[in-house]
């Protein structure tokens, strides 16, 4: 249920990024905008080498 209202919420950046305090707020928005995106590519990295390497042995 979670992920289901993960995918409808819509964060609008530039409009956190235009009523930020300071630059320290900013760059927060960005690393939480981007750490997501991050984090499933390195786990899709860590699954194609792990099925690359379980298909090298056999």
């Amino acid at each position: 249920m979670l992920f289901l209202s993960a995918l409808f919420q819509q964060v609008n950046i530039e409009e956190k990024i235009k009523n930020a305090p300071d630059k320290g707020y900013e760059i927060g928005v960005f690393i939480g905008a981007m750490l997501p995106m991050v984090v499933l590519a390195l786990i899709a990295y860590a699954i194609y080498k792990y099925n690359k390497k379980r298909m090298n042995k056999e």
